[in-house]
């Protein structure tokens, strides 16, 4: 109960012009609605995993697969979580959407990894489990009948930077510390709120994540390890040659939208497809509830993602 209550007060301290882009148009009284906070976000219901099944060898090497009714093979979504990829956080704040996509006929995929303060958390670590879980579908497919050709990856603030790391990973160079050959291919990725540029965060970094979280993962600042920034940065690994949806809360007081702008236009400039969606009455934790107005425009980036028909 105490190791809780830490967990929840922590969460509590993280919530205290070129590019098109889709947006919704509220009303002014949704517009001025109050935010959703972390704790709120926190008390969804949601339902227990059909299966939580271990993918490497340290206790956080593990996902929750959840699974559609019916034989299969089912489409794929693979979730990460935000949380400042500190230690409080966990796969349980990404299972209300992950209970949400599952009831509409798709499998997930809810990947848990090393965190900041954990043996083997930060570089390169968090990103090597990032990629081993993604991958580990290969071994999980034939029991649990995934349709392994359909394949999306999605994540929520700190985890919406591991989904776009994911998409890149293909890029890096033979040389990396976070280099592994043969990435299982996806087929695209869906980023809600979530840095694709690391250095582009420093000025922002959320005053409740309780450190400098981007130079603690980064295990320097970008003029001390700059080969780290460009590797683990979306932007700078451009094109990714996949679909991108990129869905942010206007309202956003912790990831700023400037930087999904700045991205969408340099990753159309570099010739990859992308959809930047803009919901003006959401803020940070909207981005991950199945209950927020902006859920319809998830839903459809992921099925567009899967069945290839996604437009910018």
């Amino acid at each position: 109960m105490i190791r809780r209550l830490l967990t929840v007060a922590a969460l509590l301290a993280l919530s205290a012009a070129c590019a098109t882009r889709s947006a919704t148009t509220p009303s002014p009284a949704a517009a001025s609605r109050p935010l959703l906070t972390v704790a709120e976000l926190l008390a969804l219901p949601h339902g227990a995993p059909d299966h939580r099944l271990a993918y490497g060898e340290d206790s956080s090497h593990y996902g929750e697969l959840r699974l559609p009714s019916g034989a299969g093979p089912h489409p794929v979504v693979v979730l990460f979580h935000g949380g400042c990829w500190r230690e409080f956080s966990s796969a349980a704040s990404i299972a209300p959407m992950a209970d949400a996509l599952t009831a509409d006929g798709i499998a997930t995929w809810s990947v848990e990894y090393r965190r900041l303060h954990q043996a083997g958390g930060g570089w390169p670590g968090t990103y090597l489990d990032a990629g081993r879980a993604v991958d580990h579908l290969r071994a999980l497919a034939p029991r649990h009948g995934l349709d392994l050709s359909r394949v999306v990856v999605a994540g929520h603030s700190a985890g919406g930077h591991l989904a776009m790391w994911v998409a890149a990973r293909s890029r890096l160079p033979t040389t990396s510390a976070i280099y592994r050959p043969d990435p299982l291919p996806i087929r695209g990725v869906v980023n809600l709120s979530g840095t694709p540029d690391m250095a582009g965060e420093l000025p922002s970094i959320p005053a409740g994540c309780g450190e400098n979280v981007v130079q603690s993962m980064m295990g320097g600042t970008p003029q001390s390890v700059p080969e780290r920034y460009a590797q683990a940065s979306a932007i700078t690994m451009l094109p990714l040659g996949v679909p991108q949806a990129l869905i942010w809360g206007a309202r956003d007081d912790q990831v700023p939208l400037a930087l999904a702008e700045r991205y969408t236009r340099a990753a159309r400039q570099a010739g990859d497809r992308v959809r930047l969606v803009v919901d003006s009455t959401a803020g940070h934790f909207e981005t991950a509830s199945p209950r927020a107005a902006v859920w319809p425009a998830i839903r459809s980036a992921i099925r567009s993602l899967l069945d290839g028909t996604l437009t910018p």
